[in-house]
């Protein structure tokens, strides 16, 4: 009997980004910080500290534990925002927006936060430090669509244990795995077919 595997709803910021990371991360429990994981875990102590309190007329709760037996997802939400009967995640970053990345992470919480308390949530908000801008998300049917089919591909990875190849692009130079992942030897083996290829010719002729 298999087992299917709870996917970490961290894992579908990853995958996004870069699947080879997702599976390096999670597959193979590989991590290293740099600045950029650094200056979030910093902006993030608030967060991380659990405090709920009242601002402006909503109750905020920091550090809340989500979960979805339908979507077989598991983790925490930066934040859960209540006011007049309604109910949203927030999600902290510390930088600017790159893609919807963050997007997919919250909509995420959002589907947990749907199951667990039986209610409708159309949409939250990802609070971005770089710009110090708290920007909505709508969650509509693509972007719900969306998150399922790549916790599908999530699940499969760790079912497989397969790791994808490098992209080696400009996602590269900020990636924490860099040094692991070694994305500048992707297409080692056409290089090294080159490099034969010239040699055997080229002492034929």
């Amino acid at each position: 009997m298999t087992v299917e595997p709870v996917v970490p709803i961290s894992a579908i910021e990853h995958f996004a980004y870069c699947p080879r990371q997702c599976a390096l991360i999670h597959c193979d429990g590989v991590w290293s910080d740099n600045e950029h994981t650094v200056r979030g875990t910093r902006a993030h102590r608030r967060v991380d500290s659990g405090k709920h309190r009242r601002e402006r007329g909503r109750l905020v709760l920091r550090g809340i534990p989500l979960w979805s037996e339908v979507l077989g997802l598991s983790g925490r939400a930066d934040a859960v925002e209540t006011a007049d009967n309604a109910v949203w995640p927030v999600e902290y970053k510390a930088g600017v927006r790159h893609g919807h990345t963050a997007d997919l992470q919250l909509c995420a919480q959002a589907l947990c936060l749907e199951e667990m308390l039986d209610a409708e949530i159309p949409h939250g908000y990802v609070w971005y430090g770089g710009p110090r801008r708290r920007l909505r998300v709508d969650f509509t049917t693509a972007l719900r669509n969306e998150v399922c089919g790549i916790v599908g591909e999530i699940r499969e990875q760790l079912l497989t244990g397969h790791l994808p190849a490098a992209v080696d692009d400009e996602r590269c130079n900020a990636c924490q795995l860099l040094h692991h992942c070694l994305p500048q030897l992707a297409n080692a083996p056409r290089k090294v077919r080159s490099y034969l290829k010239d040699v055997v010719f080229g002492c034929a002729t």
